[in-house]
């Protein structure tokens, strides 16, 4: 049996509020359809997170159907399983199940029930695709192991498996072992499962929710092709880096199995991103403000296109304006040069070692009524203010305020 397993696609994603990101899933799925061309996988199989938010516009559901329509047309004997997950909103995936299964497109959002083991049999049919080459049991994402009704599955699959077929079981959720670097969560923050609660009888587990490619137990991604024994677990990783901190390679797995119990053997498809992320001043060092400004310049000039953030020295000071002075020079790029302003700090002051550090009561920042007070309290820590210019703009503020506070009040009155 062979098949391309991918996850995490995040259709829809807007980075840092401003930019899409059509044109580099369209590049993405011109590669899978390259592959898919190549290989003739039996299945392709997408473990969850179709989308980036549970309610896509009416744009991105469109361009998830176009890109389906069109490889289900190019490659009708593939079958395709799609599973909803964190991200998705399950019942809304589950309602188009039966229009999509006319073109051999099996679409699970919804998890088996708590109770499903005690409904008569026949419900495992819902999760269950029966393919010539062999067996997929389609699971979406399901908060808690639910380690009996997997195991059920698995179960109704042996006993209709006597010609011992691959087995694959799909997850979308975060198991013990993981490598989760680039996500937002650390480890001991996000529910973790035990791998040995997923269940026995399957060859490989096609999992979804971890961005970094990894088979769970080994750490071969180096190597572009490695053999395993059955029973592996797996994350094929995102197509697309989510964040900047994903810095490692991104790909697709092609999963060739020989039969139930055999050996798995997993090529790594490396993917060519669009637009890459990229942590400037290149150098690596922390920059001030005309360092990072040349170096963005410089960048934009040569690379044309992708992401960036910069690494900024905590000691140095920098304009109020930098922000808008880092887009006005990106703008000329019509949105291919891309700017996270999440920048990282570093060199900041140990505020433990701060001894003139200011310290406020709550009360007190309630009793102020006028914002000057705080500054001139703090500006032992802002060398570069100037305090009696700060002040002239208050003053300037409050009489705009009070004459246009005046004006409304005579029109109240006339009227």
């Amino acid at each position: 049996m062979r098949i391309i397993h991918t996850a995490d696609l995040h259709l829809g994603q807007v980075m840092y509020q401003d930019y899409t990101r059509e044109d580099e899933h369209d590049h993405f799925f011109q590669q899978l359809n390259g592959w898919c061309q190549t290989y003739l996988p039996d299945a392709l199989v997408v473990s969850g997170d179709i989308f980036d938010i549970q309610q896509p516009g009416a744009s991105v559901k469109k361009r998830f159907n176009e890109y389906f329509v069109h490889l289900h047309n190019a490659f009708p004997q593939m079958a395709i399983i799609i599973t909803a997950g964190n991200h998705d909103s399950a019942s809304r995936i589950h309602a188009d199940y039966s229009v999509w299964s006319l073109g051999n497109i099996t679409l699970i959002g919804l998890p088996p029930a708590s109770d499903s083991l005690s409904k008569p049999e026949g419900w495992e049919k819902d999760y269950i695709v029966n393919l010539p080459q062999g067996f997929i049991v389609a699971l979406p994402f399901m908060t808690g192991a639910r380690q009996d009704i997997v195991q059920a599955l698995l179960d109704h699959v042996a006993q209709h498996n006597n010609e011992q077929k691959p087995v694959i079981l799909m997850g979308h959720m975060a198991v013990t072992g993981m490598d989760c670097t680039g996500h937002a969560f650390e480890i001991g923050h996000v529910q973790t499962i035990d791998p040995n609660q997923t269940g026995q009888g399957y060859d490989y587990m096609a999992l979804g929710h971890i961005h970094r490619p990894q088979t769970i137990g080994y750490n071969d991604e180096h190597q572009p092709v490695s053999t395993y024994p059955a029973g592996i677990l797996r994350y094929s990783g995102s197509p697309l880096h989510v964040s900047c901190d994903e810095k490692y390679p991104h790909s697709v797995s092609l999963v060739e199995i020989d039969r139930h119990g055999g050996d798995v053997t997993v090529t790594r498809l490396r993917i060519d991103e669009k637009r890459h992320f990229f942590e400037l001043p290149l150098s690596g060092h922390a920059a001030d403000a005309e360092e990072s400004l040349a170096a963005v310049k410089q960048f934009a000039e040569e690379q044309q296109s992708g992401y960036f953030r910069l690494t900024l020295d905590g000691r140095k000071p920098f304009p109020p304006d930098f922000n808008q002075q880092i887009y006005q020079l990106i703008e000329p790029y019509n949105g291919e040069i891309r700017f996270n302003p999440k920048s990282i700090w570093t060199n900041l002051p140990d505020l433990a070692e701060t001894e003139n550090k200011a310290i406020f009561q709550v009360a007190e920042l309630q009793q102020m009524t006028d914002p000057m007070d705080f500054i001139r309290q703090t500006k032992s820590h802002y060398p570069e203010l100037d305090i009696d210019e700060l002040s002239q703009a208050f003053k300037e503020v409050e009489e705009e305020l009070r004459r246009m506070s005046d004006e409304t009040n005579a029109l109240t009155h006339e009227n």
